[in-house]
């Protein structure tokens, strides 16, 4: 259980770091879309991005200049597009950055918070492969301890069948055991068959117990997952 959960762990992180990366663009990881020359930062000018959607691009183009004074003309660039949004840029003065957000958000445009940081996506980058590596080194050992374990595993479990059905008989049938106890391995379609047989050979009232047409079958087997009849 150690194992699994530990496993699962290393999976469920890369699978949110998978979602971030393959998600719509109002949602997923813009760092790996984003190259330095598309982001423009000085004392006075910033450059954000904004989500458009897909159908709204031409009324975005038409209109982003507008929505405040301090907009720089021609400077929104589209860098990415996917099934429902397309990820474009526009430079602005850093002081009326509050207001732009406001005035895009009504008319139906998100700005996306980010930074550019090589160093945060060199790391995220590294973390990925940490991950993709640990993965790998889990499963494995994993796998090896499953196949090194089922042996034994397998060997414990028909041993404890073994002593029910000894235990079971002697209940059933009392002693001194005068009984003999076997393994059937019948195909999955032959399995009703092998009961009708098992049934007549009985030959007395406790022949109902290899029916499966009712629920005279005892709840049993391991963990209590088998039926037993």
């Amino acid at each position: 259980q150690v194992r699994v959960a530990e496993y699962g762990n290393v999976k469920s992180q890369l699978g949110a770091i998978n979602r971030k990366q393959t998600g719509s663009l109002a949602v997923r990881d813009l760092s790996n879309l984003i190259k330095p020359e598309d982001m423009v930062t000085s004392e006075h000018l910033v450059t954000l991005l904004s989500i458009v959607p897909k159908y709204s691009q031409k009324d975005w183009l038409s209109s982003y200049e507008s929505l405040d004074t301090f907009v720089v003309p021609r400077s929104s660039k589209k860098l990415y597009e996917d099934n429902e949004y397309a990820l474009y840029t526009v430079t602005l003065f850093a002081k009326v950055v509050d207001n732009f957000k406001v005035h895009a958000r009504e008319k139906g445009f998100q700005i996306r918070d980010f930074e550019y940081s090589p160093e945060a996506q060199e790391s995220r980058k590294q973390e990925l492969e940490k991950l993709l590596q640990d993965q790998e080194v889990m499963r494995t050992s994993l796998l090896q301890w499953c196949y090194a374990s089922y042996s034994e595993v397998f060997s414990s479990w028909m041993h404890f069948s073994a002593v029910r059905v000894f235990v079971e008989s002697i209940l059933r049938y009392g002693l001194p055991a005068r009984f003999l106890s076997v393994v059937l391995a019948p195909s999955t379609k032959s399995e009703k068959k092998v009961r009708n047989i098992l049934e007549g050979l009985c030959g007395n009232a406790n022949s109902s117990y290899w029916r499966s047409e009712d629920d005279v079958g005892m709840a049993a087997g391991l963990g209590g997952e088998t039926e037993s009849h």
